[in-house]
């Protein structure tokens, strides 16, 4: 209900007589409506002929504290707090001034309702229910944070009120707080519940220790509902580093034990954080770390993760103020580790951590792209002003209650700035000082207020760009965007102008893709209709088409058929498609790379004549040249519109107009290109750096190698392979060679079509070459991404993360080998399996019925053969060379799979607890990955899971083809480090040229075909925002010592290594008789040392 304002009471003010007699009226009455109407009638009466004035002049909240506290009259207690109920209900929307007289004026009368909860009659309790919900009801966001909470803190503080009162006050601050969590309301709801949530979060500084103290009240009641304030106060956080901590934290305030403590401070110092901390996580966050840092007992390595934890959140305090709000409350404690510490490093930690704490307290401090808040007394001094100029304050009630009313105005004044709502100024002004102004002109102060701000905010913030007269608005749309049962957008606006290209940019699970398919499939809000500004969705998928020619592809749509066919083939030559016979127009368009796919379908959108394109992660799959093209081609159609989402900075940078980032549930426009909104909105540093990110990706470590001593030794090697698709005029490959090594990190470049994703084929089994030699371990295990990363997970999209996982390794085995062309049988090798083998041994020829075991031989392995008919004591053991001779290779094949899939799965559980800690580490929330069905994820949600599948057997190498697409920048990040820090070998396709640099010091340059050359590049560490400090070391940890060790005998460039591989460990040399003397005799030193040391020994025992 809008709230409707009095200018002033319109009739004659009411004699005392009058008061009184209804007063008596309504506490003498015989049942409680009769009492509730005369409430109603004396509000009207004070109303209509007194206002504000007469809740002061007549004494009544005196009267209704009287009544509320007579002990011997329940009836007259009930009256008391409908006269309270009725003046809460009604007054509020005419006089707002009342609100603060309800709350905060000598005391308020909140606390007499709240106390009344405590009655031993129910209809008393009932009553005061009824006046705290007719309360809340009026109270505007500013008042409920300057006036309610104010009175709910004082009555908490008092410790001397009644348990179910404390239930009551507890239960309006969690009433608030889910009050201002985000919903699906009107546009004004929602703005309001904004600055509720803005405004709150600035109280829990005070809230905090309030509510925790009541998490450990003696009475349950009590404690259990300060438990649940206590986590819908948590809502206000807004920060994604400390939410998924924040179950561990309630749990650590109601059971503050040094365990419990621990583990708080573990999990924190595990956080990445990258969001600005604001005070609200400060104000949760500064009592945890003071306490560990001020008790005694607490042990060096969790001081040492205190004092890190709190270097690492003073960094992102951005505003001063806040700093000196929360800070000199952590200073003392980290002054005495740095002077106690018994650790050097703890005390250095402490050191830095101080100086993070001195300069982010200091007014130099603030950090570029942040604004310092307003505070009440600079709002009270230009409200002061602007009153002084029409007279001062004149009407009812003494200095205290006008000193009152400037300073509750002066709050709530502050909080519609600091939200920069600055047209509810007038709101918050006007109304409250009806009555109290000398001249009553009431309207000029608060617009005096209003434009004063106004003039400081664009000061501060530049004034609005004026719009350019010759720039064409084809969109403007307000809506908002759910997917499921998740609100993605809350009341937003998108604004598009004609030839402007807009990146859109957010994490994964933002909603980016969702939004762009709302708008392709005409399902967004206000998003003008196909016949009004035509739109195109260009994705690089056309796999069932896949059999059609490219022009009989783009020809099927009778709008670009009607153009002509002369014309279409016009178009799609611009884009590099030759006509002709032997052109690509007469190529299916299953046979184009993801490059080419791109541009067919760029041009089918050329041909529809689109006047908006959106275009989801165009990049995927282009090479460099193809890349530079498609900026080209974007930066001189000036006619089109794009939105386009994209993780490839570079390509942002160089194609943007403008930027639309997600924030809170909006939509934010910047100008200008990713450049200039990182300078902007400096928490967006992780769209350049790769370890810039708050996605922590963690892959588990190979295991063991039978016979791999070193990090260089060769375990996989391809030697001068080809292979030609069918119907294919040339080979896709030819006359290929590549080894590597636990420690290899190497790049395939080359351009689209060049052949990069059949060597991978090759390298991983999924295709077996038409000539040359493929050698690998018998035990390596491959962990293998495709190009098209969707594919893994197609077939399983009703299934959730874990159940796909439970699927893929149900039997001990990885299913997805099983379809590898390694493991295919042909009608060939079905008919090999029937013959019948002769060993030469005197026992005839028999079949082979399997595989039992296997067993070290020599330099390489025996196999245990059952055969077809005969008892298990006539198994036979054969060599692994005998058996490849004699055609059996994928039966070994198949034996040598399981017997590495055994081994890298040896300790690992298939229980839903296990996987939920795998998807943690690969980056995926355990919510998500256990309740949410695959088709409902996002693209980087979905890589996810194909990762975590591919990691879940401990693979020794990782072979990634285009591992970028999809990937948002902060699982970019993620992705890099895992990558550096992994312990095995990476092979990779990426055109990601930042990517590659930062991780892969071997590159091979693929072109036609065949192999160009072999390169050596050092990596580029500055990628990596941490490889100053945290870069590992050593042989095995492939980051800095990656470029040394890859570069060793078993690099790409090495060809000394030939002949078959062989994974023996060496044998100790045979001593001669000399060397053998010799350490006899070392042995005989030994013992004649140790014998005089222990007779030693023995004499200074007997003597003492």
């Amino acid at each position: 209900m809008p709230t409707v304002v009095a200018k002033g009471p319109s009739g004659v003010p009411p004699t005392s007589e009058e008061i009184s007699s209804l007063l008596d009226t309504i506490y003498t009455s015989d049942s409680s409506q009769k009492s509730l109407d005369g409430a109603y009638a004396l509000t009207n009466l004070l109303i209509q002929g007194a206002g504000c004035a007469g809740l002061l002049n007549y004494n009544i909240l005196a009267d209704v504290r009287k009544g509320a506290s007579d002990k011997k009259n329940g009836a007259k207690r009930e009256s008391a707090m409908l006269i309270a109920g009725a003046l809460f209900e009604r007054f509020p929307r005419e006089f707002p001034l009342s609100e603060a007289v309800f709350l905060l004026h000598d005391g308020g009368i909140l606390d007499v309702v709240l106390d009344a909860l405590s009655d031993k009659g129910a209809v008393v309790r009932d009553a005061a229910q009824y006046a705290i919900d007719a309360l809340f009801g009026c109270l505007s966001p500013e008042a409920m944070v300057n006036g309610l909470i104010p009175a709910l803190e004082r009555y908490l503080a008092k410790g001397s009120g009644k348990w179910q009162g404390f239930v009551g006050a507890y239960s309006l601050i969690e009433k608030m707080a889910v009050k201002a969590q985000l919903g699906k309301g009107t546009k004004e709801e929602e703005r309001q519940k904004d600055l509720l949530r803005e405004a709150m979060g600035k109280t829990l500084k005070e809230l905090i220790p309030i509510v925790e103290s009541g998490m450990h009240d003696l009475k349950s009641e009590v404690s259990k509902q300060s438990c649940k304030t206590m986590t819908a106060l948590t809502t206000l956080l807004s920060n994604d580093d400390v939410a998924p901590r924040i179950p561990l934290l309630i749990k650590t305030m109601e059971n503050p034990s040094a365990q419990t403590l621990q583990k708080a401070i573990h999990a924190l110092s595990q956080t990445t954080f990258v969001a600005i901390v604001t005070s609200p996580v400060l104000a949760m966050l500064t009592p945890l770390l003071a306490r560990s840092l001020n008790t005694p007992a607490t042990p060096q390595e969790t001081l040492r993760q205190t004092v890190v934890v709190v270097e690492n959140l003073t960094k992102l305090v951005h505003d001063p103020a806040e700093a000196r709000t929360f800070l000199p409350k952590l200073q003392p404690g980290v002054k005495s580790v740095k002077e106690t510490a018994s650790l050097p490093e703890v005390r250095e930690l402490a050191t830095r951590a101080l100086d993070v704490i001195e300069t982010a307290m200091g007014d130099s401090h603030l950090a570029s792209g942040s604004i310092s808040k307003i505070t009440p007394e600079e709002v009270l001094a230009v409200l002061d002003a602007k009153i002084q100029e029409h007279g001062g304050l004149g009407g009812f009630g003494d200095s205290k209650l006008q000193d009152l009313a400037k300073n509750f105005i002066a709050g709530m004044v502050r909080e519609d700035i600091n939200c920069r709502m600055h047209d509810r100024i007038t709101g918050r002004v006007d109304p409250y000082l009806r009555g109290l102004l000398a001249d009553g002109n009431t309207e000029a102060v608060a617009t005096a207020v209003q434009s004063h701000y106004i003039a400081e905010d664009e000061i501060k913030f530049g004034k609005p760009i004026p719009e350019d007269p010759n720039e064409v608005e084809i969109v403007n749309a307000d809506f908002s965007l759910a997917y499921g049962g998740m609100l993605l957008l809350s009341h937003t606006n998108l604004r598009l102008l004609k030839g402007h290209r807009y990146g859109l940019c957010g994490r994964n699970g933002a909603g980016k893709s969702t939004l762009m398919r709302s708008i392709a499939n005409e399902k967004l809000e206000g998003f003008p209709p196909q016949d009004v500004v035509r739109t195109c969705f260009v994705e690089h998928n056309q796999g069932e088409d896949a059999n059609l020619t490219i022009l009989e592809y783009v020809s099927k749509d009778p709008k670009i058929v009607s153009q002509g066919m002369d014309h279409i083939r016009e178009v799609l030559l611009e884009f590099g498609f030759t006509d002709g016979p032997e052109g690509r127009q007469s190529q299916p368009v299953g046979s184009l790379s993801g490059g080419w796919k791109m541009k067919l379908a760029l041009a089918r959108a050329m041909l529809q004549k689109a006047d908006v394109l959106l275009l989801d992660e165009p990049t995927n799959h282009l090479d460099v040249a193809n890349v530079k093209w498609l900026q080209e081609y974007l930066k001189s159609h000036t006619e089109i519109t794009s939105l386009i989402v994209s993780h490839d900075s570079g390509f942002l940078d160089e194609v943007c107009t403008d930027i639309y980032h997600y924030e809170g549930k909006k939509l934010v426009c910047y100008k200008g290109n990713l450049a200039e909104f990182v300078k902007q909105k400096p928490e967006g540093k992780s769209y350049y750096t790769l370890s810039a990110s708050n996605v922590q990706f963690k892959f588990p470590p190979p295991g063991i190698l039978s016979g791999i001593k070193s990090m260089t030794r060769a375990i996989l090697r391809i030697s001068n392979v080809s292979y030609t698709y069918p119907g294919a005029p040339r080979p896709s490959l030819h006359d290929a060679s590549l080894s590597l090594t636990l420690s290899s990190r190497v790049a395939i470049i080359g351009g689209n079509g060049a052949g990069k994703s059949t060597f991978i084929k090759i390298l991983t089994g999924e295709t077996i070459p038409q000539g040359g030699k493929v050698e690998k371990h018998p035990n390596l295990r491959i962990g293998y991404i495709k190009q098209h990363a969707l594919e893994h997970v197609e077939m399983h999209l009703e299934k959730t993360p874990s159940q796909y996982l439970q699927w893929r390794y149900a039997n001990g085995d990885d299913r997805e080998v099983f379809l590898k062309q390694t493991r295919i049988l042909t009608d060939e090798d079905k008919a090999q399996l029937e013959k019948p083998v002769d060993l030469g041994d005197g026992r005839g020829a028999r079949r082979i019925e399997t595989l039992i075991g296997r067993q070290k031989w020599k330099k390489s392995f025996q196999y245990e053969v059952k055969w077809v008919g005969l008892l298990p004591k006539h198994n036979t053991m054969i060599s692994r060379e005998t058996l490849l001779e004699l055609g059996f290779f994928k039966m070994v094949q198949e034996f040598d799979d399981h017997e590495a899939s055994r081994e890298g799965l040896g300790f690992r559980v298939l229980d839903p607890k296990t996987i939920t800690k795998h998807f943690e580490d690969i980056g995926m929330d355990p919510e998500i990955a256990n309740h949410n069905e695959i088709s409902g994820l996002s693209g980087g949600q979905k890589v996810k899971v194909v990762l975590a599948g591919a990691m879940w057997n401990n693979p020794h190498l990782l072979v990634l083809d285009e591992p970028t697409n999809f990937l948002d920048r902060d699982s970019l990040g993620g992705l890099a480090v895992a990558i550096r820090d992994f312990k095995g070998g990476v092979v990779m396709i990426s055109h990601n040229e930042e990517f590659v640099g930062a991780l892969c010091p071997e590159q091979l340059h693929i072109a036609d075909g065949r192999v160009v050359s072999r390169t050596n590049n050092a990596v580029s560490l500055d990628r990596f925002e941490d490889s100053a400090t945290n870069s590992p070391s050593g042989a095995g940890t492939p980051a800095t010592g990656s470029a040394v060790t890859s570069a060793a005998p078993s690099a790409v460039n090495s060809g000394d290594e030939g002949g078959d591989l062989k994974f023996r460990a060496k044998k100790k040399k045979k001593m001669t008789r000399a060397q053998q003397k010799e350490r006899e005799t070392r042995r005989r030193l030994r013992y004649i040392e140790w014998v005089s040391f222990s007779c030693s020994c023995l004499l200074l025992f007997t003597l003492c």
